[in-house]
């Protein structure tokens, strides 16, 4: 497929513009999509969504969907198990599921409809190791307020580059800020949950949940504050204007968790919820030994990364990034850290992280030095490089040997290990390529651990 029909697809989405930058994978993008449509689904959509319900009812009903949960729950216990297989097509399931493939007709039903499509592919097809629920999530709405001071993206149509003009252009504009505060949509959420018990009646359980944040990392609001490059400089010629600016953003962090917290908004992500950069929450060391029902931070799993300073010196990390992350983490149960930026050379900081029990292995780090590092004492989550798969003809050399260097350093150093493909933004107009992944992952997990 042509480059310029691949990116009509991806551009089509659910049809008219509908849907997301990440194929609806993230829960707290996905969220923000729905509580933009009407809370309407027609007689004739509904017939639809129920008989997709249906199948994702059966699949669920497989016994080896128990056999999964357990096995993640070993993983995520430090058991040394054989390693997890995650792949999730992310931009590219507007490739897998084109909007010429929905049936419904109204916008929150397409939607939906995606939704349970993907469900079905993901079971059926992909087969990895994610574990398909009788279970339909519906998310709390809500939005937040304005920090006083916004940046203006300039760019960005067709998923492509884009910069922006930073609005903190003087420190001494600061008094400018002020924090984000979530405003929940109460109405809206309600309607959502009982248009979707009435939708999945019988078939499936509706659950709602939360999802207010994707990461504690903060760099990144950093940067859209304050510059790319001006923090760099920043952290020699302007050191207390970041460090206000950073405890600027962990002061608004830690109200928006305690005001979650407080007013019952949290929910547990110990079971099939999508946590940190991949993989699954399922644990039994969550929720905390004195849960109560109330869902606390010390009741779930916590995540953070910085990938924005990637070149910063490991001290540089340590002074400016990681005591705010930590001021954050050291109030969650189980923590993950690490989502593209190598690890290799911060890890002796990142490790005093309270409670940090899954790492991400960046494409970027050296899978035996990271081995070598977390051993049997923290998960070892593998993002393998998403390129192999990215074209057409996928190359399945390198990404057979992306794999296989995985799997030995892994087992060498006895890592509970998964292994992710991830960040995709095609996959080459081929959704054969995530299959065969797939299949290559299982091959070579299979040839190291027998």
């Amino acid at each position: 497929m042509a480059d310029e029909a691949l990116q009509a697809v991806k551009d089509e989405r659910l049809g008219g513009g509908l849907g997301d930058g990440n194929g609806l994978s993230w829960s707290c993008v996905y969220c923000r999509l729905v509580g933009e449509q009407e809370i309407h689904v027609s007689e004739a959509d509904k017939r639809i969504l129920r008989e997709l319900a249906a199948e994702v009812a059966g699949i669920a009903a497989w016994p080896e969907q128990e056999s999964k949960k357990i096995l993640w729950e070993q993983h995520n216990g430090l058991k040394e198990t054989v390693p997890l297989i995650f792949c999730d097509p992310e931009l590219a399931w507007y490739e897998v599921i084109p909007a010429g493939k929905l049936k419904c007709k109204g916008k929150l039903a397409r939607i939906f409809e995606f939704k349970l499509r993907k469900e079905i592919y993901w079971a059926r097809e992909i087969c990895d190791d994610r574990v398909t629920a009788a279970e339909f999530v519906v998310h709390t709405i809500f939005a937040e307020t304005s920090r006083g001071l916004e940046s203006k993206i300039i760019g960005g149509s067709h998923s492509g580059a884009y910069t922006w003009e930073r609005p903190l252009a003087d420190y001494a504009e600061m008094e400018k800020l002020k924090p984000r505060r979530i405003i929940i949509d109460y109405e809206k959420t309600k309607a959502l949950v009982e248009l979707a018990k009435e939708l999945f009646s019988g078939i499936l359980e509706v659950r709602q949940e939360g999802s207010f944040w994707w990461s504690f990392g903060m760099t990144g609001d950093l940067i859209l504050l304050r510059g790319f490059e001006q923090i760099l400089y920043d952290m020699y010629d302007h050191p207390d204007g970041l460090h206000a600016l950073m405890a600027f953003l962990c002061g608004e962090n830690l109200q928006k968790l305690d005001f979650l917290e407080k007013n019952g908004l949290l929910t547990q992500n110990n079971g099939g919820d999508f946590i940190g950069t991949g993989g699954y929450g399922f644990t039994k060391d969550l929720p905390a030994a004195d849960f109560n029902g109330h869902v606390r931070a010390i009741d779930l799993w916590g995540f953070a990364e910085s990938q924005e300073t990637v070149n910063v010196s490991p001290e540089f990390f340590l002074e400016f990034v990681l005591p705010y992350q930590k001021a954050i983490l050291e109030k969650f149960g189980l923590n993950i850290y690490g989502c593209c930026e190598p690890l290799d050379r911060r890890w002796e900081a990142v490790k005093t992280i309270p409670r940090l029990r899954r790492v991400t292995v960046s494409p970027w780090s050296d899978p035996y030095v990271m081995a070598e590092k977390l051993g049997p004492d923290y998960v070892y989550c593998r993002k393998v490089n998403p390129a192999a798969a990215a074209t057409k003809n996928m190359d399945a050399a390198g990404a057979r040997a992306d794999l296989r260097a995985t799997f030995q350093a892994a087992h060498q150093y006895h890592c509970p290990a998964e292994v992710m493909l991830r960040d995709v933004v095609t996959l080459g107009g081929n959704p054969g390529n995530a299959l065969n992944w797939v299949r290559m992952a299982r091959e070579e997990s299979s040839r190291i651990y027998g």
